[in-house]
């Protein structure tokens, strides 16, 4: 038989030999703890860089005097006031084209970073540059065509940063378009061909390219909040029949003519819609464009 009181004297020395072991796996845990929390507490995202690539809708985000201070802020600045890790680099210019672009590609200074957008193509079908094909894109056809523009920016995007996140955005839809500082500067806008083409076609091209890379595509001209008679609310024209001015909403003025030496500017402030001038981008245009990029840059990892 066990003598009792041994029993009790092993029971008491394993009972104290686990609480040792115990203390000492808590006293080994405690470091770990304080190092966890310190990595947690002390890291930071590191800001996300954005390239932006693009003609004047692009551009005005940085001058809103050209717009007649009718922009307030541009789409650029709406993204990164909203998401403070991002930073943008506007490469816009004014009244480029994408073979414009492609052309210049070299020497315009791009940079590695994070993210780029694209947005171009609406001056390709004003000036009457072919769409192309999707194998223009992929067979690298050069500059006559604007996918064969679109192979040599990605392709240039690409070089700089093998991983980073591509956004193209097709153009918008156009009403009218009556520059503010020059009345003269008109065009007529999507809802008819220009030399044969139709804006959709270059907006269908854009989208291919994007489905053939895998590459997300932001749909502006299909967007139910952008489409023309949304551009503007009325344009301000003279009837013809009493030589009065009056207000036309969409379609209505497509068949009152004007005339850039005799009428007034045709967009007064109350005609602003989603747009100012029936192509650039008014406020509430710009946030439309803002939030469907915000959502996509705010995937990024």
């Amino acid at each position: 038989m066990v003598n009792l009181s041994v029993a009790l004297d092993c029971r008491n020395f394993f009972f104290g030999l686990n609480m040792v072991f115990f203390r000492m796996q808590k006293l080994v845990q405690w470091p770990s703890v304080i190092l966890i929390l310190f990595i947690l507490t002390s890291f930071h995202p590191r800001p996300i860089t954005w390239t932006a690539l693009g003609d004047s809708i692009t551009y005005l985000n940085d001058h809103p005097d050209e717009t007649g201070n009718r922009v307030t802020k541009g789409y650029m600045t709406r993204v990164t006031d909203s998401l403070g890790d991002v930073t943008f680099i506007n490469q816009g210019h004014n009244g480029w084209t994408s073979v414009g672009i492609a052309k210049a590609i070299e020497q315009l200074g791009l940079r590695r970073t994070d993210v780029y957008s694209v947005l171009l193509g609406t001056n390709d079908w004003w000036q009457g540059i072919p769409a192309g094909t999707l194998q223009d894109f992929t067979n690298n056809t050069g500059t006559a065509t604007v996918s064969g523009a679109f192979r040599i920016i990605i392709d240039k995007i690409r070089s700089l940063n093998q991983r980073a996140k591509i956004i193209l955005i097709t153009p918008m839809q156009r009403g009218d378009f009556v520059y503010i500082a020059d009345k003269h500067n008109n065009a007529w806008g999507s809802y008819k061909a220009k030399d044969g083409q139709v804006l959709a076609s270059i907006v269908n091209a854009i989208k291919a390219i994007g489905e053939k890379e895998r590459i997300t595509v932001i749909d502006l001209y299909n967007n139910e909040s952008l489409q023309v008679k949304d551009l503007v609310k009325f344009k301000r024209l003279k009837d013809p029949s009493s030589e009065s001015f009056r207000d036309y909403t969409y379609p209505d003025y497509l068949d009152i003519p004007f005339n850039a030496d005799k009428d007034q500017y045709p967009y007064p402030m109350e005609a602003i819609g989603m747009t100012y001038d029936g192509l650039h981008p008014s406020d509430a245009g710009n946030e439309v464009i803002a939030g469907l990029i915000r959502k996509e840059i705010s995937k990024f990892e």
